[in-house]
């Protein structure tokens, strides 16, 4: 079994489902997957249920019954990882936005001593392909907000191409996890922040999803704009 463990929430992704699995598992380093389907209805977990028996035992899947957000699909995945002793644990969606050979340079960063590794879209300029503008200036602006709010030092806070060391993921308690979507990610890295874990930002190109449907909502979106000043004041009254 491999230490490293890469984490892919599905839910209705039929159209990508097959090809990013034979991606990750083709990537040098050998990173076992996870898949956590909230029971699509289009047959994404009939697809990953026959990949199994061919992977060599480096897929896995977990079927969740309740969908009720990202962040709880990846909470049940990082306590699956926990309890498999997998020692570095990484996110990533399933659609090739994030490139899954850019995950050898999460776990190096790892390696070499940060705690949590991000694949930044923001740390050297502006490195997206295929978003509309609109999209591009969203995602930029809230990063930029969650700094002035938070002081994180993170230039892009809303990520989902993210690496964990296993301590880290022990230490943030992940029950106590409140936020879902854009919240969730800048939760996990402003928590890893507060408890002084090493964040490393890691350079990235972030290409959009051309099959299936984004999972985006104004909801989401809501979340992590109310969401971020919660985080501050919770910090400031020491409830994190």
């Amino acid at each position: 079994m491999s230490d490293k463990l890469v984490i892919i929430p599905t839910y209705n992704e039929k159209e990508n489902i097959e090809a990013i699995i034979q991606a990750v598992l083709a990537v040098d380093g050998a990173f076992d997957i996870l898949i956590v389907d909230d029971s699509s209805p289009d047959g994404t977990g009939e697809i990953i249920k026959r990949l199994i028996p061919t992977s060599n035992g480096r897929l896995h899947l977990e079927v969740r019954t309740t969908k009720d957000g990202l962040g709880r699909a990846y909470v049940h995945g990082f306590k699956w990882a926990l309890a498999h002793d997998y020692q570095y644990i990484f996110e990533m969606d399933a659609d090739f936005s994030h490139n899954p050979n850019d995950l050898p340079k999460l776990y190096e960063a790892l390696v070499q001593g940060a705690d949590v590794s991000v694949g930044s879209r923001y740390c050297k300029g502006v490195n997206v392909v295929n978003w509309p503008m609109e999209r591009v200036l969203l995602s930029y602006f809230a990063s930029k907000y969650v700094r002035i709010i938070t002081n994180l030092p993170v230039h892009d806070a809303t990520a989902g191409f993210v690496g964990y060391k296993a301590v880290v993921l022990k230490t943030l308690g992940l029950d106590e996890i409140k936020f879902k979507g854009y919240g969730f990610q800048i939760e996990m890295k402003y928590k890893s922040w507060i408890k002084k874990f090493k964040i490393q930002e890691v350079p990235i190109i972030f290409t959009d999803r051309t099959l299936g449907e984004s999972k985006i909502s104004s909801d989401i979106i809501g979340e992590a704009v109310f969401g971020v000043i919660s985080l501050r004041l919770r910090n400031m009254f020491g409830k994190l």
